[in-house]
């Protein structure tokens, strides 16, 4: 599975890729716009993300912005719920609006910081992905 982790904190990133490194290739990006284009990129060459981690809170484009775009992009690809990226956003931010904000956008999942590997693992579970990973 390809993944995409967008996250402007460097720790942060370091945690995640070394979560999801065992579920197979693992691009970054440290803001919004790069996410974009890292997800124009993959669906380009006809490798598009199955799992993108969203920080909400990033530079230059926001989490939630980047994940408009980014369901724009697969819905003119021809992708649909089914078959389109699952996306967990995550953020330190726990209030009400803000998790209504990212379901709005169409993620698929919600984690409040700081995330942990079950945590993580919890969600991707759900989908039926790292079930099989220790």
């Amino acid at each position: 599975m390809k993944v995409l982790i967008a996250e402007d904190d460097f720790l942060s990133r370091k945690l995640m890729n070394r979560f999801l490194t065992d579920l197979g290739e693992v691009d970054i990006a440290i803001n919004g716009k790069e996410a974009i284009a890292a997800v124009e990129m993959a669906i380009a060459d006809n490798q598009p993300y199955g799992l993108i981690c969203l920080d909400i809170m990033m530079p230059e484009v926001d989490g939630l912005h980047a994940l408009k775009r980014i369901r724009q992009l697969e819905a003119q690809h021809g992708f649909t719920p089914e078959n389109r990226a699952k996306v967990i956003m995550t953020s330190a931010l726990s209030d009400k609006d803000s998790v209504v904000a990212a379901a709005r956008a169409s993620c698929d999942a919600y984690i409040i910081k700081p995330i942990t590997r079950s945590r993580l693992f919890d969600e991707l579970n759900k989908f039926g992905i790292g079930h099989d990973i220790p």
